[in-house]
């Protein structure tokens, strides 16, 4: 009987197993989680969990029961600590899980700031699992002040839970602006906006000489390169993720900005599958990597028909979404390799979508609370058709013209 192996518990993870007994096999599925948790989602951490709106048991993606039901042995708490490949098998703890077919779905870890700068001082956090949030939510009560250090998509969702938890909030980008490295400068521009509306301190071009520890060790403020001091007992690190390849890497897989694979999800070894944050692959010319839960699960649930024999080449369509307070920000496509920004005014007073275009070719949507756009921008990128930028701009067009 043929034996399939999974290792990573988050929602890449998940989304194979459950895949595979959808599709109807019916072998052996081996699941392998590092956290002593059951596979669960991680997008409502810096938001309605840190927020206190979302019970532990709501970040499950399934019950133990389903596991159980669907013959999936589920392996938590012990991460596997070696690849076998020659013999295809898994050392985890001090057993070995064999294997016809992997999967590696490890996701992505956090960057952290080095000792040297005070990244090691108690008080200083990064979010990225259940029980980082439980010992953020554990000191928000005693905090006065709160630092996020990074303004991407992490610090600013991180910052908007603690500002809506009532903390005084200084962010902290070293790049030019916010959100630099992912989105226009207009899409920038308006969350800057939304964050300073709520009372947060958005300092940008602003670098982290050192956090400053008390006489107990914990935190005490944020020392800036040009001298100034910023109390903080509070601070959020939120400057990017890296994929997690040390196990593929030891084990021969090539590794291409995260875990390289092919269009059917293949890495170099034959019998080991990638999908997620860890995995790197062709799209339209170039190879990319997609950190989004889009991305896990549809990679995932590829992965996992093209171990059942499926040919079909993976060729997604990217979408985001990020939640800021009450403003929901929804993105289609790559906004990478514009070169002219349409902004389209929505039907209510806070929604706006801003269109990236390179000449008359659209790439990509950025919608604030504006699902209509986003819907109509996504239809048009799945289609691969483009749309009229002066159309765009007019509130007065209905958008499913474009469609036509």
């Amino acid at each position: 009987m043929a034996q399939i192996a999974v290792i990573g518990g988050g929602q890449a993870g998940y989304s194979v197993v459950a895949k595979l007994r959808g599709l109807g096999f019916d072998g052996t599925i081996s699941l392998i989680c590092g956290e002593d948790e059951l596979p669960y989602q991680r997008p409502p951490l810096s938001k309605k969990y840190l927020l206190g709106e979302y019970e532990r048991e709501r970040l499950y993606l399934r019950q133990a029961s389903f596991y159980e039901e669907n013959d999936i042995r589920l392996r938590c708490g012990t991460p596997c600590r070696e690849i076998d490949t020659a013999a295809r098998r898994l050392h985890v703890g001090d057993d070995e899980i064999p294997y016809d077919s992997l999967v590696i779905a490890t996701g992505s870890e956090p960057r952290v700031l080095p000792a040297s700068v005070g990244g090691d001082l108690r008080g200083v956090h990064t979010v990225r699992t259940i029980a980082d949030i439980d010992r953020i939510a554990s000191e928000v009560e005693d905090s006065g002040q709160a630092v996020v250090v990074g303004g991407g998509y992490i610090g600013l969702e991180a910052a908007s839970a603690l500002v809506t938890k009532g903390l005084p909030v200084t962010i902290i980008e070293m790049a030019e602006r916010i959100l630099q490295r992912v989105a226009a400068a207009e899409t920038s521009n308006h969350l800057r906006q939304l964050h300073l509306d709520h009372g947060a301190a958005v300092l940008e071009a602003t670098q982290l000489r050192q956090l400053q520890a008390d006489a107990d060790g914990h935190v005490a403020a944020a020392i800036l390169a040009d001298g100034r001091c910023i109390e903080a007992d509070l601070v959020i690190v939120g400057v990017g993720i890296q994929p997690v390849t040390d196990l593929a890497q030891m084990a021969g897989i090539v590794i291409d900005n995260g875990i390289r694979t092919d269009a059917a999800c293949r890495t170099s070894d034959a019998s080991v599958w990638a999908a997620g944050d860890c995995a790197s692959f062709p799209w339209r010319g170039r190879r990319i990597r997609l950190e989004s839960v889009q991305n896990a699960i549809d990679q995932a649930e590829h992965a996992a028909a093209a171990i059942l024999g499926s040919e079909e080449a993976y060729e997604p369509t990217p979408w985001f979404w990020s939640d800021q307070y009450s403003a929901k920000l929804q993105i289609a496509g790559l906004g990478t390799g514009y070169d002219r920004i349409v902004r389209r005014s929505g039907s209510a007073a806070d929604s706006v979508s801003y269109w990236y275009f390179h000449g008359s070719e659209l790439l990509a949507v950025d919608a604030v609370n504006d699902s209509r756009s986003y819907m109509i921008g996504k239809r048009l990128l799945e289609s691969g058709k483009s749309a009229d930028p002066a159309a765009v701009a007019d509130p007065e067009i209905n958008l499913k013209s474009l469609l036509k």
